[in-house]
């Protein structure tokens, strides 16, 4: 379930700050939302597997304190963040 080369590119791209960036807060939020619908899919079918369970709990948790932080930060940003990835917050 790991993202393939090209799904991280064009998240990068479409969420970087500069032209170098690979580790904004932006960037680390859209990545891992991929990653959590991409663990969703998974559990449709999978309903019993507690230890994939797991791992998207804890990535959910660092995607909420990255949004925390980014909120602190800077709210525009959090605020575009948010509408971008349709997260409800």
């Amino acid at each position: 379930m790991p993202l393939t080369p090209e799904t991280k590119g064009i998240l990068i791209e479409r969420f970087k700050v500069n032209p170098k960036d690979t580790g904004s807060s932006q960037v680390q939020i859209a990545l891992l939302s991929e990653r959590i619908s991409s663990l969703n899919e998974h559990f449709r079918l999978h309903r019993k597997d507690h230890a994939s369970r797991r791992g998207l709990l804890i990535m959910v948790g660092k995607r909420r304190r990255l949004l925390e932080y980014l909120k602190g930060r800077d709210p525009e940003r959090y605020r575009q963040v948010i509408e971008k990835l349709g997260i409800r917050k």
